[in-house]
């Protein structure tokens, strides 16, 4: 029972070692050069010191509340949108032809090109930036659901039509339990791309969230709070993915069987 779990530990502790590792071998290479020695505070130590700092003071948890309030209304919104749209798509092979073209055309635009166009749509800063990680979350839920509603055993809905089953509840008992572990595994790979994307984001003008705490450090030339900005965004992005994970576990026919 404890084996596997002394496995992953033992996994991870060396894999995070040799992570370690190469960070200071690199903080050691441009400390060496001294056209780069300014940029020697960015060294684990430096940049672990500055994240402590950030924790003790409350600076870290305030952007960090931001943006994860950015993220979580834009997948909020991109999980509805998401979910029903993906549910239409599915069930109606007409609908899923004739979107086929525009979806794939929406799909392919990269969310930071509607930067432009989402400033001038909404009247603040959250606003654009929700918009643009709802962008960004969509389509993987989108085609997630629509492909798990298609992969549905027609005869279980015929079925359920004999036993009297209106549109309603086939959905709702038979359909969305069917499709819910491609719904969060949908919702994981929306997040893993919504928190690539938060960070240019944040640049738009906002004044909290870990996009500007980046960009604040590194206009001040503060490189260990900007290593420790780095560090933070990618532990907090492990954790988000680790939950995601549990979901999509949880919701697993394999797991629960």
């Amino acid at each position: 029972m404890l084996q596997p779990v002394v496995a992953f530990v033992g996994n991870a502790a060396i894999g995070l070692t040799g992570l370690l590792a190469i960070w200071h071998l690199l903080s050691m290479t441009l400390s060496s050069n001294p056209q780069l020695a300014a940029f020697t505070d960015m060294a684990p130590t430096a940049a672990l010191m500055a994240l402590g700092a950030m924790a003790a003071d409350k600076t870290l948890a305030v952007h960090m509340g931001a943006s994860l309030g950015r993220i979580a209304a834009g997948l909020a919104i991109a999980a509805v949108l998401g979910l029903v749209t993906g549910l239409l798509i599915g069930l109606i092979g007409r609908l899923q032809r004739i979107t086929y073209m525009p979806f794939q055309l929406l799909r392919m635009i990269s969310p930071l090109a509607w930067m432009p166009i989402a400033v001038i749509a909404f009247d603040t800063w959250n606003g654009a930036i929700i918009f643009i990680i709802t962008a960004a979350a969509v389509w993987p839920i989108v085609y997630s659901v629509s492909g798990a509603v298609r992969k549905l055993n027609p005869e279980w809905l015929e079925l359920a039509d004999n036993l009297g089953a209106s549109r309603l509840q086939k959905i709702r008992d038979f359909v969305l339990p069917a499709t819910a572990q491609d719904l969060f595994s949908g919702l994981r790979l929306a997040l893993g791309i919504s928190w690539v994307v938060l960070v240019p984001a944040e640049l738009l003008g906002v004044t909290s969230g870990l996009g500007y705490a980046l960009n604040d450090a590194r206009d001040a030339l503060e490189y260990d709070r900007l290593a420790a900005m780095v560090l933070a965004i990618g532990i907090i992005g492990m954790i988000l993915d680790s939950l995601a994970m549990l979901l999509v576990r949880r919701w697993s026919w394999r797991a629960t069987s």
